[in-house]
């Protein structure tokens, strides 16, 4: 599988990266989308159609899901390409009303996206395939209904984990275990000075989860633009051995 990072900036977007938004593609296949956020909608036109992308949302929060609207205007109103088909969008148990309402012409109305795509809720241990690929979504610890993501190409070669948005939890191994690439958030960077529970991971935690996983390629994610991405490397380095990349926007990775 290919792995673009279209975004990474950690909940918001920064001056020159969109926020969450990684883009997978294989031969023959639809295109897969890991989240959406803000400024991704422009990244994603560098490298694919965005009528035919298949999207998974790990959680409602707007930085990994708000360039939706967006997108079902390209789908919808293009006026030589607009999408031909319904899509998969797989998300949390309230993405239909969700990105409904953001999308909405006025407060009193309700965009319906069935339409444009098949809106399919997601459950912890649910194993489904979207964009070709084979994806397990595991739950993940965070204030809304959150999910990382296990996503393998059917053919065996490689396994790419993603945490999406979350604090310590031990479903952490089980999501990367064994991953040859495991992108995980560490958005407190080099420690969690805030002291705030349930919410975010920093670098060290990123680190041990890579370790007790067995991961081979640490790539850390979600740095805010106000963030010390160097000061997360380094926490990251203290827990796990391997290699350590920092993601930035138009990466590539061959999985």
């Amino acid at each position: 599988m290919e792995l673009t990072v279209l975004g990474c900036s950690g909940s918001l977007c920064a001056p020159d990266n969109p926020a969450s938004g990684y883009l997978l593609k294989r031969a023959g296949t639809p295109t897969l989308m890991l989240d959406f956020g803000p400024g991704v909608m422009g990244a994603v036109q560098r490298h694919a159609d965005p009528a035919t992308l298949d999207l998974v949302i790990s959680h409602l929060h707007a930085d990994h899901c708000l360039d939706i609207p967006g997108l079902l205007v390209w789908r919808r109103y293009h006026p030589t390409a607009p999408s031909t088909q319904r899509n998969l969008l797989f998300g949390p148990e309230d993405t239909a009303t969700h990105v409904g309402d953001a999308s909405a012409d006025h407060s009193k109305n309700f965009d319906d996206l069935s339409d444009t795509f098949d809106v399919r809720h997601l459950s912890h241990g649910m194993k489904f395939t979207a964009g070709g690929f084979d994806i397990e979504a595991i739950e993940m610890v965070h204030p809304c209904e959150a999910y990382g993501f296990r996503v393998q190409d059917p053919d065996g070669s490689g396994v790419l984990a993603y945490t999406g948005d979350t604090a310590w939890t031990d479903n952490l191994i089980d999501l990367a275990r064994d991953a040859d690439v495991f992108m995980c958030e560490a958005t407190w960077c080099g420690s969690n000075d805030a002291n705030v529970p349930g919410m975010h991971l920093d670098g060290a935690e990123a680190g041990r989860a890579a370790r007790l996983a067995g991961a081979k390629h640490l790539v850390l994610i979600h740095i805010p633009p106000y963030g010390d991405a160097e000061a997360a490397m380094a926490a990251a380095r203290t827990e796990y051995d391997g290699p350590i990349t920092l993601a930035t926007p138009g990466m590539e990775f061959n999985i």
